[in-house]
């Protein structure tokens, strides 16, 4: 009996040591946890990612693919669970690495240094940057059980969307009617490295907004992407640097012509506006005496205009060295 009782006893502290004081666990600030009973995920109700904001940018049919349960998470904190409760947790910290990164196989893209896309014109460049990705608190049920490997789901996710990005750039970048300045003659033609290039921070906004619905697919967010490099193939190098150099040196020549045409058409205007000032200039006078003689002639009669005549004459004569005058038979001495 006394040996029944021990072993009793024994079972009932190691119970309470397994799972009693086992069972208490803390969640550090940047983790978060979801807790499972017999393998069930503690459900909020009815709710669904597609309740939440989240989900706004699902298409129609992506809604009834990416529908998750929306799952109690357990804080940061000092917390217990049950012996059949058990616990999984993820860190919710924001992580960077390079758009090169394949979690799968280190090694690959050059050691997670470049990646290797194919632009529009069938030339392969490499493309240099960092992605910021953090886990979704809002969905970490597609997160901990909806996908295998949630990281390197959303990488090669984020990758094949800017590869589809780098073969289309071109088509897409003409197909918004943007005006073009007079003064450039645009990129140079059939070359969609330099369209990339000219276009790096268009290209980093529409990553941005493709990866919106991220969150809501596989419970990771990205933050941002910011693609800092992208550089031709080594074979092409030089030439595309000639061609870039041509075409600036066009555009440098184009910029001095219109410079030189814009310089003499102000001239042009100065010019014109100086010639009509003097023309005003000699015309007041003679409008001035015009309005003055109409004047006299209103208010003193044909005689005021000829005394006025008269006296201009008298200063005139002053003024002459030589005079001709008229007699009354019509000659001159």
């Amino acid at each position: 009996m006394d040996i029944l009782l021990g072993v009793l006893f024994g079972f009932v502290l190691w119970f309470f040591a397994r799972y009693g004081l086992g069972g208490f666990y803390t969640i550090g600030p940047n983790e978060r946890a979801v807790l499972c009973t017999f393998g069930r995920a503690q459900r909020l109700e009815d709710e669904t990612t597609l309740s939440d904001p989240i989900a706004e940018k699902l298409k129609p049919e992506e809604r009834q693919r990416y529908e998750y349960p929306q799952v109690r998470v357990v804080g940061p904190g000092f917390h217990w669970k049950l012996p059949w409760q058990t616990l999984h947790r993820t860190s919710v910290a924001t992580q960077t690495v390079s758009i090169a990164f394949d979690p799968e196989d280190p090694s690959a893209n050059s050691g997670g240094q470049v990646l290797e896309a194919v632009t529009k014109d069938q030339l392969n460049t490499g493309l240099g940057g960092q992605i910021r990705f953090t886990v979704s608190e809002r969905n970490l049920y597609a997160c901990l059980f909806g996908v295998k490997k949630p990281v390197a789901h959303v990488l090669g996710y984020f990758v094949s969307i800017l590869r589809d990005r780098i073969a289309n750039f071109e088509a897409e970048a003409k197909a918004h009617g943007d005006a073009a300045d007079p003064a450039d003659p645009g990129p140079v033609q059939g070359i969609s490295i330099n369209d990339l290039r000219k276009n790096l921070r268009d290209l980093n906004e529409r990553m941005d907004i493709e990866c919106e619905t991220a969150a809501a697919r596989y419970g990771i967010h990205l933050d941002a992407a910011l693609i800092t490099a992208i550089d031709p193939p080594p074979e092409v190098d030089s030439a595309l640097a000639a061609i870039n150099t041509a075409h600036n040196h066009v555009s440098s020549e184009i910029s001095l012509a219109q410079a030189a045409a814009d310089q003499r058409i102000v001239q042009s205007k100065r010019a014109v506006e100086i010639e009509t000032l003097n023309a005003q200039a000699e015309v007041e006078p003679l409008l001035a005496l015009a309005a003055q003689l109409r004047e006299l002639a209103g208010n003193g009669g044909p005689a005021a205009v000829e005394a006025y005549v008269r006296n201009a004459k008298i200063a005139l004569h002053h003024r002459a060295r030589h005079l001709v005058l008229q007699n009354a038979a019509g000659g001159a001495r």
